[in-house]
């Protein structure tokens, strides 16, 4: 089983809060999404493994089990070209849970004209293989942080 963690610290809204019909009708793979908090940030490795797709505004990393996890910050970000973007590692990269990936800021994706809101999908998962999938933070204040659990991949 593999446990994907948060990326960024935020409010977990689940994916048929996103944006954009490809991520919340699942059909890159099921998941769930982070609103995330309105200041400069690090987005970080959801799992241990290798990063197999890096780009300023997505990044894969797939674990040794072969699960590849998706953490796309925003929405439609691809067309900012990589503007307010800082890879902090390269393709190939073995990184583990925690690791910092890409610097970015969810307020200038806004003021880009941008939903900031942050899928993390699944890829090539059934709905059926994940569990315990947050979707609305934890219920008092709505917040995951980073590191917090987001779901089980069995």
């Amino acid at each position: 089983m593999t446990t994907v963690t948060s990326p960024i610290a935020g409010r977990a809204i689940g994916l048929s809060a996103v944006p954009d019909p490809v991520f919340s009708g699942a059909m890159v793979g099921p998941g769930t999404a982070v609103d995330p908090l309105r200041e400069p940030s690090v987005a970080v490795a959801p799992v241990d493994g290798v990063v197999v797709s890096l780009h300023p505004h997505a990044y894969v990393v797939v674990d040794s089990e072969g699960h590849g996890v998706l953490t796309h910050l925003g929405i439609d970000t691809v067309q900012l070209n990589g503007e307010g973007f800082e890879l902090l590692v390269n393709k190939g990269d073995s990184v583990v849970r925690g690791q910092e990936m890409v610097r970015w800021n969810p307020v200038a994706v806004e003021e880009a004209g941008k939903s900031p809101i942050c899928p993390i999908v699944a890829l090539e998962a059934t709905a059926d293989s994940l569990s315990n999938i947050v979707e609305d933070g934890d219920g008092d204040t709505g917040t995951v942080n980073v590191g917090d659990t987001l779901f089980d991949w069995q």
